[in-house]
């Protein structure tokens, strides 16, 4: 909340944010692209339009659009994970699309897993920022930084059953944002804690 001054009545004004919460859009867009991914990666379905779709429009545009309100709502944590997670999404959508397109050579294990480790990386910081966080997204950035140190060894083995291991974590990863995403909506709407994020 902030205070102004009326320039005409000298009445102070007193503004308060009272938009939606965009971090529930946030994790949902993050949490359901990435339980569709995985379970291309666990052997379910192999990669489609499911994938691509969901990565560009769902995880990708909308976790964006996320992260723009969560800078209007002055949260710079918000702001950068859903920017940065949307744009992971469009990335890596264009990354299996461009050689198919026939605008660049395949797609090459060394550049998939050099991709994959460093978001590993910058999701194992974003991890470390969550200690001064609630619980829940502990558990989801958690899980997260495990998620990518696996697709990075499985990648770089190319070994599938470590791949297919990957993504039934992945599942978990995903899974676990979405309930802390429905979890707030819940709390709110029931005006009560009614689950948990710690």
């Amino acid at each position: 909340m902030t205070e102004t001054v009326d320039e005409v009545f000298k009445n102070i004004i007193k503004i308060s944010d009272t938009t939606a919460n965009p971090g529930v859009l946030g994790l949902l867009a993050f949490g359901m692209t990435t339980v569709i991914l995985n379970l291309h990666n666990a052997g379910f379905f192999a990669m489609g339009s499911v994938v691509f779709a969901m990565g560009i429009f769902f995880g990708g545009i909308a976790q964006v659009i996320a992260g723009i309100m969560e800078w209007k709502k002055n949260n710079t944590f918000g702001m950068l994970a859903f920017i940065s997670y949307g744009f992971f999404w469009i990335v890596l959508v264009f990354m299996m699309l461009m050689p198919a397109l026939g605008w660049t050579g395949a797609l090459d294990k060394v550049s998939l897993v050099s991709y994959l480790a460093l978001w590993g990386l910058f999701s194992l910081v974003m991890f470390v920022i969550t200690f001064r966080l609630s619980k829940a997204l502990q558990v989801v950035f958690g899980l997260l930084v495990l998620l990518f140190l696996l697709l990075v060894v499985g990648n770089a083995l190319g070994n599938e059953t470590i791949i297919h291991i990957a993504g039934f974590e992945g599942i978990l990863c995903g899974l676990s944002a979405m309930y802390t995403g429905l979890g707030e909506v819940m709390n709110e709407v029931y005006k009560e804690k009614v689950i948990n994020l710690g």
